[in-house]
């Protein structure tokens, strides 16, 4: 009885619903949980309490015991640690989550109960009755639970079940992932019941046109037989001021007994402020019935690509995107991650945090987070590449593009009124037509028109953009002689796993970055010569470097061997943490300098670090995760490299000649719409102290690059040195530094 008391939530309302309203009750918080073999009944014991939001191994007790077992390696994969895409927890088994709740008022002619997001293939039950379910992972579940309810006043017990990813079917997108190795269930979106009226408020997209200051509105409407014809009215308030800045009613009728009916007007909105990353200004529109009424966030932008300048447009102007990833399945395996996703404080100084880096954008890589992480993009502006979790698995026989488009549109109806999300990507890295066939099935649906990518496959649409993950080190580990790992004390490769004939000084390496090129693609990569010159589908690199470390600064498993045969001086964390650093600061430098990208993203902003068995593949950089400090050296070198107005030392020689004159070619990018001004100061420095400096005075226009120039002569004394360059942007000081030797 204690307990049946302990988890009843008893929730009041008024008696009469005449008046227009939408009643959303947050079923968040602690729930009864239990574990089954797959294919059980419901468990008659629940034993063990979790939080919702959440995940299965955040139940105490734990549900399932710890792996003492051996990995069943996988021998054809041997430089991703012999294990990805399988789980060595969580297989053939059923966890049910089970609460209880009343209600006061169960009139309301709709009660829908919503799970945003539950992984993997979701089971809902109500006071034993099985009322619904949804295969998929990564999209919401609304069941109407009004026939399943008991009386009013009295619980209900609520039971949702989750399933384990080995069992879903090859029909539907398993988020599969070659550097993941645990696939951890659960509901880690809200739960909420809706209780409202009809005419009922399906769906609503929001559509901006900034060039005639109108918000294009389409409401989907349900309707029964028993309501009257009715308008729709609405209202449209600033956010944050809660200022009325329109209202009127839809000139266009609900009617009797419509099942979808669509209602689509448009709103003048002529002062209105548009929404950037700079000034991320929201609005809510409300919409009423009569008997429903919801509140939906929008911002007034617009985001398209400029195919024949190879650029993005936010607002119908050039925007370079500069920012990060963030992978948050793989992040739900962290050690580190407890309840982290899902506490409101954290998250938000996770991505003001970002901004700090300069970052306006990121990709929601392999799957999607929590909703109320878009919110938060929202709010503090970001824009958002969000990618559907499919990599290499869409085979035509299995998961059809008629069956992938039918997660597409489930995926797109959820996120369409999110300013922040700029770009649908329908896969990363991958080349088959089943993706190219599905988003064109879907593309149309989006009123906002934004431009899709379709990893390394050509562009579905002629006005989509182009994913680039051009690594320049991998043909460092494509120097590897790759041997099978048979043990499980393998880890990852020794250096002696590293042909000897890979580097013989850093000119090897800095010589990649010696001249421009064009971001590599699959696709590109194979097109014909006059495809690479006509086709200028904007370029967004939103992966480079190949230098991972974990947190604890030991590499990853992709690359102890690199940094054993390119860089064997890096022997400690500390040191390793410095390569790490001003290798990558120089390579987002370079990537940026050339603006022969649209953006440039790194990889990765927040992910899992794996430094004991089973080994990770990629890391993020954080020092303390828990605090959100990222690493020190990281912040020093990476920082000034995103800077909005930015400078690249274009000089890749690492030995030069005493007392000779040399000159030191500059390129500086700016992204901003202003033209920036000021001193470049050049300096040679040697153990901290300045041996010689001078500055030039120069100008770079709104978007532009610019080359210059400057000779120096160089110290005739042998040693190691340090070319700075250096502008001051809004205070910040941005540097560019090149180390050399004097021979």
């Amino acid at each position: 009885m204690k307990n049946l008391i302990a988890f009843i939530v008893t929730l009041f309302f008024g008696c009469s619903m005449s008046i227009a309203q939408r009643n959303v009750i947050s079923l968040n918080g602690t729930w009864e949980i239990a574990k089954t073999d797959v294919g059980s009944m419901i468990p008659v014991n629940f034993s063990s309490k979790v939080s919702v939001p959440g995940l299965v191994d955040m139940a105490i007790p734990a549900v399932e015991p710890p792996f003492t077992g051996t990995l069943d390696k996988d021998k054809n994969n041997p430089f991703a640690n012999n294990y990805g895409n399988k789980s060595y927890m969580y297989n053939n088994s059923l966890y049910w989550y089970k609460r209880t709740f009343s209600l006061e008022n169960i009139k309301s002619e709709v009660i829908l109960l919503k799970i945003n997001k539950a992984m993997f293939s979701t089971h809902i039950y109500l006071n034993d009755k099985l009322i619904g379910q949804n295969s998929y992972s990564f999209t919401p579940t609304y069941v109407n639970i009004k026939p399943y309810l008991n009386e009013a006043g009295k619980a209900n017990e609520l039971i949702i079940s989750v399933g384990c990813r080995n069992n879903l079917p090859d029909t539907i997108c398993r988020a599969d992932d070659g550097e993941k190795v645990l696939f951890c269930p659960g509901i880690y979106d809200d739960v909420n019941i809706i209780m409202s009226g009809f005419p009922y408020v399906t769906n609503v997209q929001t559509a901006p046109d900034i060039l005639n200051k109108q918000l294009r509105v389409v409401a989907e409407i349900q309707n029964d037989q028993r309501a009257k014809n009715t308008q729709l009215s609405y209202v449209v308030r600033e956010l944050k001021s809660n200022k009325v800045v329109a209202k009127g009613i839809a000139p266009q009728n609900i009617l009797v007994g419509e099942e979808n009916q669509k209602i689509d007007f448009k709103i003048a909105l002529q002062n209105c402020k548009f929404w950037s990353p700079e000034n991320p200004f929201l609005y809510i529109l409300e919409l009423n019935t009569g008997a429903d009424k919801t509140i939906t966030r929008f911002g007034m932008r617009t985001f398209r690509s400029d195919k024949q300048n190879g650029v993005v447009l936010l607002n119908e102007k050039t925007y370079y995107m500069r920012g990060t990833n963030i992978a948050i399945l793989r992040f739900f395996e962290d050690s580190q991650r407890g309840n982290l996703p899902w506490d409101n404080k954290w998250v938000t100084k996770l991505h003001k945090n970002f901004k700090k880096m300069h970052w306006n954008s990121f990709r929601n890589t392999l799957g999607f987070p929590p909703e109320r992480w878009y919110e938060i993009a929202d709010s503090l502006g970001f824009l958002i590449q969000d990618e559907y979790p499919l990599w290499k698995q869409a085979d035509p026989k299995t998961l059809t593009s008629t069956h992938l488009a039918n997660e597409y549109n489930a995926w797109m109806r959820e996120r369409w009124n999110h300013p922040s999300v700029v770009i649908w990507d329908a896969q990363n890295e991958s080349k088959f037509d089943t993706t190219n066939v599905a988003t064109n099935k879907v593309r149309s649906l989006d009123l906002s028109n934004r431009p899709w990518d379709n990893g390394y496959n050509r562009p579905a649409g002629e006005n989509d953009i182009m994913e680039s993950h051009p690594y320049l080190f991998g043909k460092y580990f494509n120097q590897y002689d790759l041997k099978k790992i048979t043990t499980i004390a393998d880890a990852y490769f020794e250096a002696n796993d590293v042909k000897k004939d890979g580097v013989k000084s850093p000119d090897d390496y800095l010589s990649l970055m010696a001249n421009p090129r064009i971001p590599d693609n699959s696709w590109v990569n194979k097109s014909k010569d006059e495809d690479r010159k006509t086709v200028k589908f904007p370029i967004i690199i939103n992966e480079y470097g190949w230098l991972w470390l974990n947190r604890d600064g030991s590499p990853t498993t992709l690359d102890k061997g690199i940094y054993a045969n390119v860089f064997p001086e890096a022997d400690t964390p500390e040191k390793r943490f410095e390569v790490y650093a001003k290798i990558m600061g120089m390579k987002t430098e370079f990537w940026r300098a050339h603006r022969l990208a649209a953006g440039v993203l790194h990889f990765c902003g927040l992910s899992y670090s794996r430094s004991t068995y089973p080994v990770g593949q990629t890391s993020d950089n954080w020092h303390d995760l828990k605090n959100l400090e990222m690493e020190p050296h990281f912040v020093k070198y990476m920082k000034p490299a995103f800077s909005p107005v930015g400078l690249m030392i274009n000089f890749w020689k690492s030995k030069l000649q005493a007392g000779t004159e040399q000159a030191f070619p500059i390129i500086m990018v700016n992204d901003t719409y202003k033209s920036w001004s000021g001193n470049i100061k050049f300096s040679i420095e040697k153990e901290g102290k300045i041996i010689q400096k001078h500055k030039i005075k120069e100008v770079v226009q709104a978007l532009g690059n610019e080359n210059f120039n400057t000779t120096m002569k160089l110290p005739t004394a042998k040693g190691k040195y340090l070319l700075v360059a250096e502008i001051i942007v809004k205070g910040e000081s941005v540097k560019s530094i090149r180390e050399f030797y004097i021979e």
